[in-house]
């Protein structure tokens, strides 16, 4: 197979938000947008036109930004979608017609003339405003294939200038996959495109396949997000391309990890830790072998470095940690331990990981510290938390802390206790150190109303990344306690020279 470019249109703006739980106010809209275009993304849907005033207003927004990507907005085949993205100063529609029996007869209750008809008129009333026009056959891998060919050979005759296939509710298979997109590629002279949803698990398979068998431009989101089990997974479509295939696409590899947290973060949906390419434990080594190989040479345990894709290696200690791990983290400390300290070291964080399910930066340190003879002292201290919330009051939490022979006083407002509290002491810990909170989660120890909670952070000065503890029946002690411990671990090893 020749080696090609893959065109990627990206749909976290229109499919992605259709996500339950996800809305994006239209700045975060543009923002997200302004990363897709510096990735690489080819096309940016940037959402569904008619759905709302609000949505033209971030649409617009994004059209008016200058990016580099071809700006699309979905439309049905009607009119009035097509006047709306008109109004919003799109460069393309994603046009999508269902076209499968099941849709026709209980969705949309028209024979398939009468679809074809609608289709036709409004493709023919798009390019004649101007647009590109991307046809797009909603659930055709559940549509008769003779119909299907013959549908959007009618709509390339009309003028489109790109067809997609969609598999709706993910029922493809790879090897169904490649034959659909095989018979469908030799027969349409236009440039196909693949649309899969996850359903059973194997959207960036069937898209490597339908690439594999003619297909030239991608359909994804970022993180894999979407209705029900989501689209296929930007980050991993374009990873597979590239390291399997050899096949080109504009994409920027080494900006995968950081636009998952841009989308992450506005979205409010965090990414599962064992999210391939982009997720927390990508890259992350824990038990005692896997650590060793890794250290003596990378590949053993890592498919490509966490450089490629923008994230970072991590080792973790817990009960499977090897002696290997904890030497060579002592070593990145500046600390040149004994071998029988070593081995003290790696038994205590085995006990401490045995009732833990994960041994912190803070708690490891601690522990190297007590072998080793360290005397580490508190720099930042505990004076007061107050926390004032109510039905009909907003979240108001005021902290006072001690920092050398200073007294720091920070308020902080949030959605809840909790969130006012973080907020105040995150203005505490900023002010003074430039210490930034990367990471919260929280776990309850005990159960019952008077459960004991942990908090795990992971907190970053630029430079370096800690996690830390905080434990409490108190769940805003355990916040603040958790973000000071770090906050203290980054400023001794500041002082003092630690890693």
């Amino acid at each position: 197979m020749p080696k090609h470019m893959v065109k990627v249109l990206d749909t976290t703006l229109r499919d992605g938000e259709q996500t339950p739980g996800v809305a994006l106010a239209s700045e975060k809209k543009l923002e997200i947008a302004r990363a897709l275009d510096d990735l690489g993304v080819d096309i940016i849907e940037a959402g569904a036109a008619i759905t709302s005033e609000g949505e033209r207003k971030a649409i617009k927004l994004i059209s008016k930004a200058r990016l580099n990507a071809e700006i699309c907005s979905f439309a049905r085949a009607v009119r009035t979608d097509i006047d709306a993205a008109l109004s919003c100063d799109v460069d393309s529609v994603h046009l999508v017609v269902p076209t499968s029996d099941i849709h026709l007869k209980h969705k949309l209750k028209k024979t398939r003339q009468e679809v074809r008809e609608m289709a036709l008129d409004t493709t023919r009333y798009a390019l004649d405003h101007g647009l590109i026009v991307e046809f797009s056959a909603e659930d055709a891998s559940r549509t008769n294939p003779t119909f299907l060919v013959e549908f959007l050979s009618e709509a390339v005759k009309e003028g489109a200038q790109r067809v997609c296939v969609c598999d709706t509710v993910g029922v493809l298979t790879p090897e169904s996959s490649r034959k659909l997109f095989s018979s469908i590629t030799k027969r349409i002279k236009v440039p196909v495109s693949v649309h899969c949803h996850d359903d059973f698990g194997m959207a960036t398979a069937n898209t490597l396949a339908a690439v594999q068998a003619g297909a030239r431009e991608v359909h994804v989101t970022v993180n894999g997000l979407g209705e029900r089990g989501g689209n296929a997974a930007l980050e991993e479509v374009v990873l597979a391309l590239s390291h399997f295939h050899g096949i080109k696409t504009g994409i920027k590899l080494n900006k995968l990890y950081s636009i998952s947290k841009l989308v992450e973060h506005h979205t409010g949906l965090p990414v599962s830790p064992t999210k391939a390419v982009v997720g927390e434990n990508a890259f992350t080594h824990g038990t005692g072998i896997h650590v060793h190989g890794v250290l003596a040479y990378p590949p053993t345990y890592e498919p490509i470095s966490p450089e490629e894709v923008g994230h970072h290696r991590r080792l973790v200690f817990g009960k499977l940690v090897g002696s290997h791990a904890i030497e060579n983290e002592l070593r990145r400390m500046g600390l040149k331990p004994t071998k029988a300290q070593v081995q003290e070291i790696a038994e205590q964080v085995k006990r401490l990981g045995d009732r833990e399910k994960l041994v912190t930066d803070t708690e490891l340190r601690a522990i190297v510290d007590g072998v080793m003879g360290r005397e580490v002292k508190e720099i930042v201290k505990l004076e007061e938390v107050t926390v004032v919330s109510g039905n009909r009051v907003t979240p108001t939490s005021s902290v006072k802390v001690r920092f050398g022979d200073k007294e720091v006083v920070e308020s902080g407002l949030g959605v809840g206790p909790v969130d006012a509290a973080m907020n105040a002491i995150r203005k505490v810990v900023e002010g003074m150190s430039n210490v930034r909170l990367k990471e919260y989660h929280v776990d309850a120890i005990s159960g019952g109303t008077d459960a004991v909670v942990s908090v795990v952070v992971e907190l970053t000065d630029g430079k370096r990344i800690v996690t830390a503890r905080g434990t409490s029946g108190d769940i805003i002690m355990a916040s603040v306690q958790a973000m000071l411990n770090g906050v203290n671990r980054l400023l001794w090893d500041r002082k003092f020279g630690g890693a």
